[in-house]
């Protein structure tokens, strides 16, 4: 058995072949531009370069996809399965190239098919062939005399004709929905449905308070499902026995409330949400039934969408989020979308589409570390780093390698610091792919020598360090009762966090002199200022920190070297994540904290603080008895953790989420 996939190095595509990869046996022959070459190598080695895989050059726009006569007279008949996914999925783009790639990327698709005798041709169309149909369109219906309202809808539609009537093999047709990124890690690779809203979710969450309702328009269902479950069910489809000839719908069997998933985007985003005052249980009363289709509100506001007025309106308003108007023109799907063969085809399989609201959370957490682009557009971000470099340490995860991402967006060079070089050279490649230039050191920031080898190779490899973060850090929470047998807690803590810190900063020191110009960002913590209980060792670290760099301040300011602290609030990243109390407390995401360290980086004050930090500060300069009573109550109310305790956590009280909501972002 072997496998042809087109379109490997696409979204869906990639997820297929690891797929085939993991489940099946045989070659995986994939077609691949010349000018793709080294994408698909890249790929290949994430796949383990496995020899399997095996490239075949060709071209989508050429007759028989451009594949060499040789290889075609080599393989014929030996192809068992032929996946076409090359092709445009997008809204936006113009209609020859949606003609070019989607219908002539097919048909030549279809004729390498025939050239090579394919067992079965497995097309990926798309929901967007059922055009504006209304009502209920199931597996078997393809032409019902519905309107193409787009580009895309059309060759989508034309695509897949050409499939069912001039296929020289048998074949099978897939027709996604909305495919969003992966419902385990969030990964997406592109801008595409109901990402062009996040940027708006993001305006929304810094701007806006979250209890603020806004109004929103009920614009109909939609459909959306994780790129994981499309590749399962098409593996899985495509090897079951008697199904050729017919098409899958890969689709959230329930119709999603376009409303609705916007709102739990939002939620996730901790960004308002939107109330929508007159909605379908209230249209539906009416007797819209009896009005020709052109005249019922759906149509009504659909045909207002499609107006050059509205789409000038909508390009200065929404458009500026970075929502174009035909995007939102086909936000729902007038089809809904029948798919019980499927789901009977899938029966026992243990594939299903999980619930949106189980992994949005984790889609927009991938968007906002590794695909906002607003950066880009932030002028005084791009001028104060494009071309400096910016060294990071911890940036194998978290704030770090969030901040590595933004600011080679910014057309920074970020120097990636980390004791794990797999993961570190994982992100460059990431920031690469994006278009970015990085560079990866390991090194173990406890280790006081290997720093000293670390400086030493910096200073001889980079003209000039425009800037460092020193990210890297280790808490530790664990009252003093439970310490006394434990001095090594202090000693490990002071270790990576100070003289780790200080040892870096100094080892650079003489290459920011000679450029007579740098400036360090220490990530310290908003412990130093309020002095929560059961952090004696992690907050003493960071105010030793604070201090060394507050007096060495006075003494570097004539050399053009500044420090920036940032005493950050309790972040979600995995050096909280043991804590399990924390789960269910406020706190900021590392995008959030990232964009801190852009701020550091580009204004360069002497330090960042939180409302609650300054309140902590002033609390202890002020009244500092009635400061200790109170964290005294927190000291009482918030016990020493599982696993200090060697127990599983328990989850936490109420007392103790009134707390963390009155003071937010503080370690407790």
């Amino acid at each position: 058995m072997s496998y042809f996939v087109t379109g490997a190095t696409g979204f869906i595509g990639r997820y297929l072949v690891n797929e085939l990869l993991e489940n099946r046996e045989g070659e995986i022959y994939l077609l691949c531009r010349d000018g793709s070459r080294a994408r698909l190598d890249a790929l290949i080695a994430q796949w383990g370069g496995s020899p399997r895989l095996i490239p075949v050059t060709g071209d989508l726009r050429a007759d028989r996809l451009g594949v060499d006569d040789a290889w075609i007279a080599e393989n014929k008949g030996k192809i068992t399965h032929f996946f076409h996914l090359a092709a445009i999925y997008d809204m936006t783009a113009s209609e020859e190239m949606n003609e070019e790639l989607n219908v002539g990327g097919t048909r030549a698709a279809i004729s390498l098919a025939g050239a090579v005798d394919a067992g079965v041709f497995h097309q990926v169309s798309s929901v967007a062939a059922s055009g504006d149909y209304r009502g209920l369109f199931d597996e078997s219906m393809f032409d019902e005399g519905q309107g193409l309202p787009s580009a895309y809808h059309r060759t989508k539609f034309e695509s897949e004709k050409i499939v069912r009537e001039e296929s020289p093999v048998p074949w099978r047709v897939y027709r996604p929905a909305v495919v969003v990124g992966h419902s385990e890690t969030g990964a997406m690779d592109k801008i595409d449905g109901p990402y062009y809203f996040f940027p708006l979710f993001k305006a929304m969450r810094d701007n806006l308070p979250s209890w603020l309702p806004l109004v929103g328009v009920d614009l109909g269902d939609t459909n959306v499902v994780p790129v994981d479950y499309v590749a399962k069910a098409m593996d899985h489809l495509a090897h079951l026995p008697d199904h050729d000839g017919q098409a899958f719908h890969l689709v959230n069997p329930e119709p999603q409330n376009t409303v609705e998933l916007i709102n739990t985007f939002a939620a996730a985003a901790k960004a308002p949400q939107f109330a929508v005052p007159i909605d379908r249980s209230v249209t539906n009363r009416l007797p819209t039934a009896l009005l020709p289709r052109q005249l019922r509100p759906g149509a009504l506001l659909g045909a207002a969408l499609r107006t050059t007025p509205a789409h000038l309106a909508l390009s200065q308003t929404i458009g500026r989020f970075g929502i174009p108007p035909e995007v939102l023109e086909h936000a729902s799907f007038p089809s809904v979308y029948v798919s019980k063969a499927t789901q009977k085809a899938l029966a026992g399989s243990g594939i299903a589409v999980p619930d949106l609201e189980s992994y949005a959370g984790t889609l927009w957490s991938y968007w906002e570390e590794m695909l906002d682009e607003s950066i880009r557009s932030n002028r005084a971000a791009v001028s104060a780093l494009k071309g400096k470099t910016v060294v990071i340490t911890g940036a194998s995860s978290g704030i770090g390698l969030v901040t590595a991402v933004q600011v080679a967006k910014a057309g920074a060079i970020p120097i990636l610091v980390a004791r794990g070089k797999d993961k570190l050279e994982s992100t460059k490649a990431l920031i690469e792919s994006q278009g970015g230039k990085a560079y990866a050191y390991g090194c173990d920031l406890s280790d006081l020598q290997a720093i000293d080898a670390l400086t030493s190779a910096l200073s001889a490899d980079f003209e000039h360090i425009d800037f460092v973060v020193n990210n890297a850090g280790r808490s530790i929470r664990r009252s003093l009762k439970l310490s006394e047998d434990r001095f090594h807690d202090f000693e490990r803590t002071m270790q990576l966090n100070y003289f780790g810190a200080i040892r870096l900063i100094m080892g650079i020191l003489p290459k920011m002199r000679e450029q007579k110009s740098g400036h360090i960002v220490n990530i310290s913590s908003i412990g130093v200022l309020t002095n929560p209980p059961r952090f004696s060792a992690y907050v003493a670290s960071k105010a030793a920190l604070d201090a060394w760099s507050n007096v060495v301040s006075s003494e570097l300011v004539g050399d053009g070297v500044s420090f920036t602290s940032i005493h950050m609030p309790l972040v979600r990243t995995p050096m909280i994540a043991p804590t399990k109390m924390y789960d269910r407390f406020p706190t900021i995401s590392p995008g959030q904290a990232a964009a801190m360290v852009i701020s550091a980086l580009v204004e360069r004050p002497h330090e960042i603080n939180t409302l609650t930090g300054n309140l902590g500060a002033l609390a202890h300069t002020l009244a500092p008895k009635v400061a200790f009573r109170v964290l005294n109550l927190a000291y009482k109310i918030f016990p020493d953790s599982a696993a200090a305790r060697g127990e599983v956590p328990p989850a936490p009280t109420s007392e103790q989420q009134m707390m963390a909501r009155v003071l937010p972002g503080v370690h407790w």
